[in-house]
């Protein structure tokens, strides 16, 4: 997701520190570093890859047909449901009787909902727009697209291992979900665990991945004080079985070489009263993450590396 909008103000600019893993993930997984080092061997990230602030970009670029924000006038459309995809009946399994719930970061329909997207959400602390475009490759694939890809993929893995699994949305509704209905779609779920999937939109160089975890919230209608730890057990499994799966290595420009951010200006991590964490899977805007990003085979190992993360949340 690029920082620009409801979920995406810019973070502090902080100097990337080249190292290991933080010990929260070497820890976690010992694999994990092993992928990591394997990733640097044949082509992570190196000094090529310099610092940089993540881009303020709201909109998908006019590439390969997709309309721009300012290209296309708001549609007249039915208003959205407040229905999240379901999954089919949850097959027997180690996570029989577990909830997880999906959030494909925004909707292939936004750029044509400016004015719909672009009113304001109440997010506890105050007062956000609804959601963005998300951000794209130079080639024009979308970040929405890749979210739904993704989730889809999740959904096949968790329902396997018995989970019932719940999309906050599926392409099915011409915009959104707002940032709030989004938080609210996992409370109403009572889920176990809720993942937000996004791709970044920072600057060229800038490579790998990041997860980003709910701070400790106490104002207005945000109240993050019960999520923060299990949030944070939920976050360091999926960072540690993604660098494992996919062999990415977390972000060389934001997160202190860790993989982990902590952040309270996001109303989906504000708002929400179970264990919640966004991933940033790759930056679209580095030609060597896009590869990636672009690619279905590459695109099945992040799904499996971030279910695998929750499935070991979930049995602990």
């Amino acid at each position: 997701m690029s920082y620009a909008g409801p979920d995406f103000e810019p973070p502090q600019n902080r100097r990337p520190r080249r190292g290991p893993l933080t010990v929260a993930l070497a820890a976690l997984v010992p694999g994990a570093l092993l992928g990591w080092l394997v990733y640097e061997t044949v082509g992570g990230p190196g000094d090529d890859g310099g610092p940089g602030q993540a881009t303020v970009r709201s909109s998908p670029p006019a590439a390969s047909g997709a309309p721009s924000d300012d290209a296309k006038e708001p549609s007249a459309s039915p208003e959205p449901t407040d229905t999240p995809s379901a999954s089919a009946p949850a097959a027997s399994g180690p996570l029989k009787g577990k909830v997880v719930v999906i959030d494909p970061g925004h909707n292939p329909g936004n750029f044509q909902h400016a004015t719909e997207i672009n009113r304001k959400v109440d997010i506890g602390t105050n007062s956000k727009e609804c959601d963005t475009t998300g951000t794209s490759t130079n080639d024009g694939y979308t970040e929405a697209k890749f979210t739904l890809d993704v989730a889809h993929r999740m959904r096949t893995l968790l329902e396997k291992q018995g989970a019932t699994v719940k999309l906050t949305q599926d392409g099915d509704r011409p915009y959104g979900p707002c940032v709030d209905e989004r938080a609210r779609i996992g409370n109403e779920a009572k889920a176990d665990a809720v993942v937000s999937i996004h791709a970044d939109g920072s600057g060229a160089g800038n490579r790998g991945f990041h997860v980003i975890l709910p701070g400790s919230v106490d104002a207005g209608a945000a109240d993050t004080r019960a999520i923060v730890g299990p949030s944070r057990d939920l976050g360091e499994r999926v960072a540690g079985r993604f660098v494992a799966v996919t062999g990415s290595a977390p972000s060389n420009y934001i997160g202190d070489g860790g993989g982990l951010v902590t952040r309270k200006d996001l109303g989906g991590l504000n708002l929400s009263t179970v264990p919640k964490v966004f991933i940033e899977c790759g930056n679209m805007r580095d030609s060597k993450d896009a590869a990636l990003l672009t690619s279905g085979a590459w695109r099945q190992k992040a799904a499996q590396g971030i279910s695998e993360g929750i499935v070991s949340f979930l049995r602990g």
